[in-house]
């Protein structure tokens, strides 16, 4: 839900050390990882849908699971809170670990405030919404506005553990926030929270949502939704037609409404103009961006689109309907539900520059339901403020996962999505989309990206570095890859291909040397970060057996990462639109007499990589 402010302490201070005996009891085996499978964040249901405590699910009746009625100190808690309760865990975060940066733009949290009782922390948990950051004390009670981007981080080396619950309010719940205390806020000196102490035997009566869903959704709430989102646009010139899309639909489905209510005869009538506003939408508001940095399509399928009618994917048991999953229709081959709502295992070929990257890109991007930009994303990347080399002082184009704040990651990825195309250049047809991306200065930024794409799949492409080296010297020659002209301080020619960290020890120095510092700085850096990368996602391609047996290659390809080809790939594939001269395995010799002084220096280097890309 929205606030409006970031972080209200509610007054109420529990003893958390008596909740915490309670969720100490609970065996390990118990907690269920993240659906996204996050490091490190686990949860532990006490109300969910129908009691089940497998279900993420967050439509349905909620009702207790089996671990609740284990816990009445929890009970009791939820109890003084006094709201009627909806999706309820305990939610643990290991030592060192985080919860990504994210804003909840479910239809679900539009309008349920997230309850925070802190059991298990410490001083060094921290909790970041919007521009804000608390540090939530045991016992403490919080909410926060779901809607901003927010964020958590356990830089200890202990697990923290949170009493986590959703709910609609209730009368007395109005009245903890009236009287709640906003951090930062000098008004609430001398502010106490009432101390409530646990009741040994205190049977505790919990109301629990039984309606969260609708069948129909009444053309009331829509207008209440659609305005709230178009209101939280940020200025761009194609708003004005969405909102004009935005009345024209409203108009026809009151029409509807008045006509059919819920009743099943008019749900063809009511899909047909769903999809069409879906439709007119991503064709004229699919750049519009929300102030908190979510994709305004993506929001509007998650709150409207597929919460407006219950005609697909009905919940299974007595409780249909209630959505309960993606419809396959915007689900990504492949995608499991719960994972990132816009990028399906996005894929990142890394490399030396050279390397033939841009060969594998334009031959792998010709696969169906793959998308792309349409190029390299140097611009992309760079025009981000504060990820242009010039805000470091031109150190170099490393990006580690500390560069990837909150700001920096919603605002990447929605540029990106922004631009992703089809190989016949149509848009993605659903939030999620299988990205495709190649751009050299990549191989410093693996760690980076990994961050800002949790589910990213990375391809090391492997190339015999003397051919890689003579492409190298070619292409600082040719004067078109040039990337940094005027870089401070530099001297020679102008700088060209990717920035390497301590390129300014290699002023002065001849080319060949500068081209050998940069192929072994960035190999090692690859390859150190690629070690890091879990071997289910980290695949591996050699330049020579893409030439040799290209359909064999991607037919390999496609299946380890889980993609479509409806291609042939008879005899030589096309020279890249990159290619300054034709490939040959022997086209290094031309360099030779450049070439073989620098390669005992870097044999160290070029036995690791060759053990890489043979493991």
């Amino acid at each position: 839900m929205k606030l409006q402010v970031p972080f209200v302490q509610l007054p109420l201070q529990f003893d958390a050390d008596v909740l915490a005996r309670e969720v100490a009891a609970f065996d390990h085996a118990l907690w269920r990882e993240h659906p996204q499978k996050f490091p490190g964040n686990y949860a532990l249901p006490l109300i969910s849908v129908d009691g089940d405590p497998d279900s993420d699910a967050v439509g349905g009746p909620m009702r207790p699971t089996p671990h609740l009625a284990k816990c009445p100190c929890l009970m009791q808690v939820l109890a003084r809170i006094g709201g009627v309760w909806g999706r309820t865990r305990l939610m643990k975060l290991s030592g060192q670990a985080e919860v990504m940066p994210h804003a909840d733009i479910n239809y679900y949290w539009r309008e349920r405030m997230r309850v925070h009782v802190p059991i298990v922390t410490g001083p060094s948990v921290r909790f970041l919404c919007g521009d804000a950051e608390v540090g939530m004390a045991p016992g403490e009670c919080w909410i926060f506005d779901t809607w901003r981007l927010h964020q958590v981080i356990n830089a200890a080396d202990v697990e923290r553990i949170h009493l986590v619950a959703d709910t609609v309010g209730s009368v007395s719940f109005a009245d903890l926030v009236a009287n709640g205390r906003v951090p930062g806020d000098n008004a609430f000196a001398g502010w106490r929270a009432e101390e409530v102490a646990p009741q040994a035997g205190a049977h505790s009566e919990l109301r629990y949502e039984s309606v969260n869903v609708p069948v129909v959704m009444t053309p009331w709430e829509l207008r209440e939704h659609l305005g709230f989102l178009l209101n939280e646009v940020q200025p761009h010139p194609q708003l004005a037609a969405a909102q004009q899309l935005a009345g024209r639909f409203l108009h026809i489905w009151r029409v509807l409404w008045a006509q059919y209510g819920i009743d099943r005869a008019g749900w063809p009538a009511y899909r047909e103009v769903l999809d069409s506003l879906e439709a007119s939408m991503e064709r004229s508001a699919v750049s519009l961006q929300l102030v908190n940095g979510a994709m305004f399509m993506a929001t509007l399928r998650e709150m409207i689109l597929r919460k407006a009618l219950a005609d697909r994917e009905r919940a299974q048991g007595p409780h249909a309907p209630y959505p309960q999953a993606l419809p396959a229709a915007v689900r990504a081959p492949g995608a499991a539900q719960g994972r990132d709502p816009l990028f399906d295992r996005p894929i990142f070929i890394i490399s030396p520059p050279r390397s033939g990257s841009t060969l594998l890109f334009e031959t792998l991007a010709q696969a169906p339901a793959m998308f792309t930009i349409g190029h390299e994303s140097h611009a992309l990347i760079e025009g981000v403020p504060g990820l242009h080399p010039v805000h470091g002082d031109f150190a170099s184009n490393r990006l580690d996962a500390a560069a990837a704040t909150p700001e920096l990651v919603e605002e990447l990825r929605r540029r990106f999505h922004a631009e992703l195309r089809d190989r016949n250049g149509h848009p993605p047809g659903a939030p999620l989309a299988r990205m495709l991306e190649k751009t050299p200065k990549n191989a410093l930024r693996v760690p980076f990206l990994a961050k800002v794409f949790p589910e990213a799949h990375f391809i090391y492409l492997h190339r015999d570095p003397r051919q890689t080296l003579s492409s190298m010297l070619e292409a600082w020659q040719s004067g078109r890859f040039r990337t940094y002209a005027q870089l401070p301080d530099w001297s020679g020619l102008p700088w060209s291909l990717l920035l390497t960290p301590g390129w300014r020890e290699l002023i002065g120095r001849p080319l060949p040397e500068i081209v050998a510092a940069q192929w072994n700085t960035t190999t090692r850096i690859l390859l150190d970060d690629l070690a890091a990368v879990p071997s289910d996602r980290c695949h591996v391609l050699t330049y020579d057996a893409l030439l040799s047996s290209p359909a064999a290659e991607v037919s390999r390809l496609s299946e380890a990462l889980g993609f479509d080809w409806d291609r042939p790939l008879d005899g030589e594939l096309p020279y890249s639109r990159f290619t300054v001269s034709p490939p040959a395995s022997d086209k290094w010799r031309r360099h030779a007499d450049l070439i073989e002084p620098l390669l005992p220096d870097l044999q160290a280097t070029i036995d690791r990589a060759q053990r890489f890309a043979t493991r």
